[in-house]
C-alpha cells in the first residue's frame, strides 16, 4: 500500500527505468528518469550515492518512510547537483530500517 502511495504520489513511474548501476551500494533498487527523476529503495537502511554524472542543476533529496507511509522528510541532505557522484545523506530518523529516498530536479512537484 505504502509503496503504492510512493509511486503514484511522488514519481513520473511511467517514464522511469531500471537503473541500480546508479548507486555505489550493492543491495539497494534505483528507477530513474534521467535528468528529471530517482528513486532508490534502501532496505537495510544506510546511506548511498548516486550518479548524476550525466545530469545538470540543482536536485532536492526527500525521505519516505516504507513502513508507515506520510509525507516525504528531509535527512541530513536536501539539495544535490547534478554532474557527478553526490552523497545522499542519512535518514531523518531509524536509518537502520529500510528507507525510499526521492531525489528529483528543485523546482518539480
Amino acid at each position: 500500500h505504502y509503496a503504492q502511495d510512493f509511486m503514484t504520489k511522488y514519481l513520473p513511474f511511467e517514464e522511469m527505468k531500471h537503473a541500480d548501476a546508479l548507486t555505489a551500494a550493492a543491495d539497494d533498487y534505483v528507477f530513474a528518469k534521467p535528468g528529471d527523476a530517482y528513486a532508490v529503495y534502501l532496505p537495510n537502511g544506510g546511506t548511498t550515492t548516486l550518479d548524476l554524472s550525466g545530469a545538470t542543476g540543482n536536485f532536492e533529496v526527500k525521505w519516505y518512510n516504507p513502513r508507515t507511509g506520510g509525507a516525504l522528510r528531509n535527512g541530513s541532505v536536501r539539495t544535490i547537483e547534478g554532474g557527478g557522484a553526490r552523497a545522499l545523506g542519512n535518514a531523518p530518523s531509524d536509518g537502520s530500517n529500510d528507507w525510499a529516498v526521492l531525489v528529483r530536479r528543485a523546482g518539480s512537484r
